[in-house]
Order: C-alpha cells, then structure tokens, then sequence
C-alpha cells in the first residue's frame, strides 16, 4: 500500500491547544493571560467539558476569529470521539453559538447508524460525517467565514476511535512502564506493573485517580518500589480510608527515608505538582509519553501494509481531515484541541534540537476516506 504523509498543521496550521490551554500560535492569549478576562477566580486549567474549560475555548475562537478578520463564529461544528468529553464541549459552546458535534466510534459489528439527539449525533462509523453534514447543509449550514470547526486530535483527527485508537493506548502505557522501569531499576517487575495498571486503570478507582495518568503512574511507581505495598493499598482504596491522590503522597512523603534517589526524585516532582494544583504533575513521565507518541507516527515504510500500520503507528482521519480541508478552503475557522498535556505534546528544547516537532507538526500517515473535495 502506498501511504500518503501529511502533518496536522497541513489543515490547523498552529491553530492547536493543549491541556495547558497555550495556544501553538503565539499570537492569540492563552490561559495564563485570559483566565481573568473569562471569569476566573484564579489561574487553574479547568477540565474539558466544564463551563470553564468552554469559556476559554469560546475566548480562544473569538480572537482567532478576530485576527482572522471573520469576527465571532456564527455557528460551529464539534468533533470528537466522547460523549461525555466533547459532547459535553459542544452543549457547552452551545449556550454562545449555534453548536452542533459529530462523535464518531467506528463499530464494524454494528450497522452504520446516525442517532442524533439535542444536536449531538452517535455515530458508528466515521465514514457517517459525510452523511451528517448533509444533515447541517439541509438545515441550513454552510462552511464560510462564519463557520468554526472544532477538532478534537487524540482518537478523532488522529487515532480515530474504534479503528486505530489502541496505539495512543500503547504509547501510554510503554510510556508509563518506562518510567517505572527506569527509577525502579534492578526492582521493577513488568508482572506487578500489568497488575497493577490494569485494575487501576479503571473507573472505579477514579476516586483516587482522577482519569489522570499522572496520578496512575506515580501510585504504581510507588507501590512497586515498595514504598505503600500492594498488601496495604487495596484495603486502604476498598475501604475508602484512601480516597485522594494528595493522600497518597502524603503518605509516601512520611515513607521518604525509604526511597532511593531516583524514586525521590520523581516523589518530589509530583508532590510540587500537586501543590501547585498542576493536573500534570508528573512531567517525567509525560516526557516519556511523548516520545513513544512520536515513535508510533509514521514509523513503517510507505510500503507496509495497512495491518501493520494500523497496529503499529498513529493515523491521521482521512475522514475528519478532509472535513477540515474543506471547510478551511472555505473561510471557516478551523481549531485543534487537545486533553493530552502540553508535556507529552510538544518537545523539550533539547529535542526541539535534535529536529523533534509537536504532535501537530510531525509527519504520519493518512488513512481513511477522502469524504471532502
């Protein structure tokens, strides 16, 4: 098969946000300088799918859109993987503007369906955008300078879930073993680390987690490094007298004598972080993260077959990439945004020197159906 390459920025440009809500283009505000302007009582970068994180994102399109020359969108599309994450985007963005999001999930074993309720639609298969913005173009719809496009990167315009989703999964997971790994050293044991992970990794410990990898690598980092054992961190979590991420570092911190210099080092890290009320307090880790991203964009030859690059790299949505070009050839606004922490997006300075790009800027392949002429 003979893939064709592109980058992110090829239809975002530096239209792209991160977790920590700064925009790639330098010319537009981000969190730091307009949390006041949006309302907030202090710096903090809400979560995706709040009111807070909807003020931000709102404030963003509107100078974009200024700079632009095209002023405030008068109607936008969202889309997304996530019911609750951009779903929630959209209902959100919906009280300034006509809002309307497509949340794909390709689910081969299902008929192709589109359900839409409240100006969300479901749909089984990312092929189905095609049909939906005929749905918009019927009610009225149009992709001019009026219009803003909404894009959410991870296992949306990249990873598409469903189909290709499971290798950000596994640059995740590889990124958190290789941290545990390297501070742990001769005492890491990859049985401990899958057992541990796995059962974590789960809803039901969000109470203690948060959905925050961060949170998740540091607890098995210091459950295997012995520092809180497995014996004494299951009944503390089932009978809830552990219920915070900060009381787990507290009493790793009382444990500190026990740590050797690497397991304090990473200790200390992310207790300043959490300190800090950082949601990204564990920059080790994303570090690492953002190098096993990288490693999985457009690793095999342009020959490889669609099985293994499937498998094996992250895929630009041919789907939801042709949706963009179209709509930016014209006039829209057209937004990347992203959950995944600026740390595990965008290269250090000395990687920036060895020719390491953003997520956005770097190269992977396209694979998909060109929906959009």
């Amino acid at each position: 098969m003979n893939w064709q390459l592109t980058t992110l920025a090829d239809c975002l440009g530096d239209f792209v946000v991160y977790r920590n809500l700064e925009p790639a283009d330098r010319s537009l505000s981000g969190l730091r300088q307009a949390w006041q302007d949006i309302g907030l009582r202090q710096y903090a970068v809400p979560r995706k799918g709040t009111p807070e994180h909807a003020a931000f994102l709102w404030h963003m399109l509107v100078e974009a859109g200024q700079k632009r020359g095209s002023g405030k969108p008068l109607r936008l599309l969202v889309i997304g993987d996530t019911l609750s994450g951009d779903g929630a985007v959209a209902q959100q963005l919906g009280r300034q503007t006509p809002t309307w999001a497509f949340i794909g999930h390709e689910q081969p074993a299902q008929p192709p369906r589109i359900e839409v309720q409240n100006d969300i639609a479901l749909a089984t298969r990312w092929g189905s955008l095609e049909e939906f913005n005929a749905l918009l173009e019927d009610k009225g719809f149009r992709w001019d300078s009026g219009a803003a496009l909404l894009l959410d990167l991870d296992k949306s315009l990249i990873g598409a879930r469903g189909r290709n989703d499971q290798v950000i999964d596994e640059a995740r997971v590889a990124a958190v073993r290789s941290t545990v790994c390297g501070s742990l050293e001769d005492c890491y044991s990859e049985e401990t680390f899958r057992r541990l992970y796995n059962k974590l990794n789960q809803s039901a410990y969000h109470f203690i987690t948060a959905d925050n990898q961060d949170y998740l690598a540091y607890i098995c980092l210091m459950v295997i490094g012995g520092i809180i054992p497995e014996e004494e961190l299951w009944p503390a979590l089932e009978l809830k007298t552990l219920v915070s991420i900060e009381q787990f570092a507290a009493s790793c911190e009382a444990r500190r004598c026990r740590m050797s210099g690497a397991l304090l080092a990473a200790h200390d890290e992310v207790r300043g972080g959490l300190e800090r009320k950082d949601p990204t307090p564990f920059k080790e880790f994303r570090r690492a993260e953002f190098l096993e991203t990288t490693r999985r964009m457009n690793s095999l030859s342009v020959d490889a077959t669609q099985e293994d690059v499937l498998a094996q790299e992250i895929v630009v949505t041919a789907e939801v990439f042709s949706l963009a070009r179209h709509a930016a050839s014209r006039g829209a606004l057209v937004f990347g945004i992203s959950d995944k922490p600026d740390e595990a997006s965008t290269p250090t300075a000395e990687l920036s020197a060895q020719g390491y790009q953003p997520i956005h800027r770097t190269t992977m392949k396209l694979y998909g159906e060109w929906l959009f002429k």
